[in-house]
């Protein structure tokens, strides 16, 4: 197999590479994208982007809490992405009484900075093909579990070789559907505090309403530090920590930003289909996904209604609930896109010209592929379905979860003598503070009722789960309020006084065992079939890399470090949507947020203050020239989720935004990248700041960050900016 360098170096023979499709790995930007990013207007070289020998862009992009990206603003270890990427944390640091969520949060001293507990930050050190070394040791007639023993042992090697003792987490990862394999050398640090972030009436303005669409006016980011030990190593959370001394980190440009200029984000993009076939985006959009929009519309209005009604509850389950409308909402989206863009006719057509190629004598392996994949999905079509509404039943029903993990940990406790008990009982009691930390027992009650008469109801009886079926879903809430896990005070009883005999008995505890066996044997049951599918899935890949040697062919995104750079960019306006306040199309502002305005409304209301600041136009020096702020604005990068809080870069190295979203128009982009509807809605970084600076008042942070503007257009502390009326 040929590594990646070569492929890529005998695709630039022939094409040349489109500036807004495909999310890069950062050790080939130098030899496949270098040249064509100073075209379009980069004045940083390659290396200044990705290094390992010097400082660089990576060294201030940071997984943020294996879920989102977030990026370094200053030499104290300060840390912006978004609002969304940070609800969590802020919903952590809430209470009834002081509802950081609703009326933000601004930490005055860096001891007032809250303990982000669970959260961690990933630098990327560097990374490195392995491609030649994995594929060396395979071939096409082995059984898949030889190929995943080998494969195995190969990434247990790399991880010993290159972790220096633990110093480092290695993470090795398959690319092209398995046909090449890169490995990443990371550094965790594990003390994150939260800074500040914006009350929620900014950080969520427009809801689900506006969520995925164009025009935006979303304040989405919120501020973190992380913490080392004093000699700047990782470290467990300890008040005697000191902000870490990034080896890079970026400054924050006041100039502005114009269509056409150029811009590039880096950050974690957590997954892409790029390459599915036409059969499996039909199977998606026609069941798969409208299952999970089902399901998920349930789970909300269940959350919705216990929510509405109890503060505490509110706080709880707010999190929660945004995640699940977030993919909600995205998912029915991507069936609306796929549909009005016509991906499955799109990847039809190629799909044939693939044929023809394989047809030829020479390319007679891989002609049957396609044919075989095609019965592949016909194989799994009610498994899928299965899969998702046993899959938004996990992720919401608290009965289901909590007593299949809990209940392992009492199984054990239960069966030690006095002595082994007392030394497990602290691990039992954090166990269970964690588990009941957001927890409603009415609530749970009704979600389990609900998603398992959903689920009875739904799936194809041949691959439901016998237990699910064999339940009176009605009933399933009185029985889970009798149980040892009914709430935390009943666990707390176990473990006092811990009863094997009962917990053998205990409704939840059995059902929820029981249920999960019928995972795995389902699981299991098409083991052989997934096995033949990843193979021909392989083979697809290759054979499509050879049948059209003129296509660029870029990695799927799999939760590694990329880059993508384009440009900012307009989109044609929409008669559907409100424009209100837009002089131009690539960009909105604060008159455009107040026209939104609502009072008292779930989406659009907005602060006092921020209404009253807005009627004196006290905008300070985050105007711009024409004396408006601005709020959000687009590009045409290529990203997806895991891109949350991703810098946007202009052409020097400057922080200019903040990526936080797509557009509705371009849903199917995980699926193919749509050039012409395809954007990214951005919170611009002066709003940001102003935020953080006029409304906030936190200038401590200003003061520790480092600017560039038009009459500064080398770096400045941001307490130089003082000296011009703020």
């Amino acid at each position: 197999m040929k590594r990646i360098f070569l492929l890529f170096t005998f695709l630039l023979s022939f094409v040349q590479l489109k500036a807004d499709e495909g999310m890069w790995l950062m050790m080939l930007i130098k030899r496949l994208n270098g040249v064509d990013m100073q075209r379009q207007g980069l004045k940083l070289t390659p290396e200044e982007i990705y290094s390992v020998n010097n400082s660089s862009l990576k060294d201030a992009i940071v997984s943020f809490g294996g879920f989102c990206t977030g990026e370094i603003v200053s030499d104290q270890g300060l840390i912006f992405t978004n609002h969304h990427c940070g609800y969590d944390a802020i919903a952590a640091a809430s209470t009834p009484e002081k509802d950081f969520l609703k009326n933000g949060f601004w930490a005055n001293r860096q001891n007032d900075e809250f303990n982000a507990k669970d959260l961690y930050v990933r630098f990327l050190i560097r990374m490195d093909d392995a491609t030649q070394r994995i594929n060396s040791k395979l071939n096409n007639d082995m059984t898949a579990e030889q190929r995943k023993a080998v494969i195995d042992a190969e990434y247990k090697a790399i991880q010993q070789e290159n972790s220096e003792n633990g110093k480092y987490t290695v993470v090795v990862k398959d690319f092209f559907n398995g046909n090449e394999f890169y490995y990443f050398v990371y550094q965790d640090y594990k003390d994150v505090r939260l800074v500040g972030a914006p009350p929620s009436a900014l950080g969520k303005f427009g809801g689900d309403t506006d969520n995925w669409e164009w025009p935006r006016h979303t304040a989405d980011f919120a501020v973190f530090r992380v913490y080392a030990d004093a000699k700047g190593a990782p470290a467990e959370y300890n008040p005697k920590n000191v902000p870490l001394k990034p080896k890079h980190h970026l400054p924050v440009s006041l100039k502005g930003v114009q269509p056409g200029d150029f811009s590039m984000i880096i950050g974690y993009p957590g997954r892409t289909n790029r390459y599915l076939t036409s059969f499996g985006i039909e199977k998606m959009i026609r069941s798969d996904y409208p299952a999970w929009v089902e399901a998920s519309n349930l789970a909300m209005k269940v959350m919705k209604k216990y929510m509405d009604s109890n503060k505490a509850t509110q706080l709880d389950y707010a999190s929660q609930y945004a995640n699940v409308a977030n993919y909600w909402k995205n998912r029915q989206g991507t069936i609306d896109a796929v549909i009005k863009n016509s991906t499955i006719a799109e990847k039809q057509n190629e799909e044939r010209k693939f044929q023809d190629w394989a047809s030829l004598p020479s390319n007679s392996m891989y002609s049957g592929l396609l044919p075989n994949i095609q019965v592949y999905y016909d194989q799994i079509a009610n498994r899928n379905v299965e899969r998702m509404y046993s899959g938004i039943l996990q992720m919401n029903a608290k009965y289901i979860t909590i007593p299949f993990q809990l209940g392992s940990l009492f199984k054990v406790y239960a069966a030690q003598d006095i002595n082994n008990r007392i030394a497990m009982k602290p691990q039992l009691e954090e166990a269970v503070n964690e588990l009941y930390a957001d927890f409603d027992p009415e609530l749970e009650g009704e979600m389990l009722n609900s998603l398992v008469n959903l689920y009875q109801n739904k799936v194809n009886k041949d691959v439901a789960s016998r237990t699910l079926l064999a339940q009176a879903s009605e009933t399933l809430s009185l029985q889970a309020h009798s149980s040892v896990f009914a709430n935390k005070a009943s666990a707390v009883t176990f473990i006092l006084n811990p009863d094997a005999l009962k917990l053998d008995a205990d409704p939840l505890y059995k059902l929820s065992n029981a249920y999960i066996t019928d995972v795995r044997a389902l699981g299991t049951r098409f083991a052989k079939v997934e096995a033949n599918f990843a193979k021909n899935n392989r083979l697809l890949m290759d054979g499509y890399r050879k049948a059209f040697p003129t296509k660029v062919f870029y990695p799927d995104a799999n939760g590694t470090m990329r880059l993508t750079y384009g440009k900012v960019d307009r989109l044609p306006q929409r008669p559907d949507r409100n424009y209100d306040g837009i002089t131009d199309n690539f960009y909105t502002d604060m008159q455009g947020l107040v026209n939104k305005y609502k009072e008292g409304d779930e989406e659009f209301d907005l602060p006092k203050k921020v209404m009253d600041m807005h009627a004196m136009r006290d905008y300070g020096i985050y105007a711009d020239a024409a004396g408006y702020l601005p709020v959000n604005f687009l590009t045409d990068h290529d990203i997806t989720g895991g891109n949350s809080g991703s810098p946007v870069i202009d052409a020097e190295g400057n922080l200019i935004g903040i990526a936080f979203d797509g557009n509705s128009e371009a849903l199917s982009g995980d699926i193919v990248f749509e050039k012409d509807s395809q954007k990214t809605i951005n919170v611009d970084i002066r709003f940001v700041m102003w935020i953080i600076d006029k409304y906030a008042g936190s200038k401590r942070l200003v003061d520790e960050m480092t600017f560039v503007t038009n009459e500064h257009p080398k770096p400045v502390k941001g307490s130089e900016l003082t000296k011009k009326k703020r």
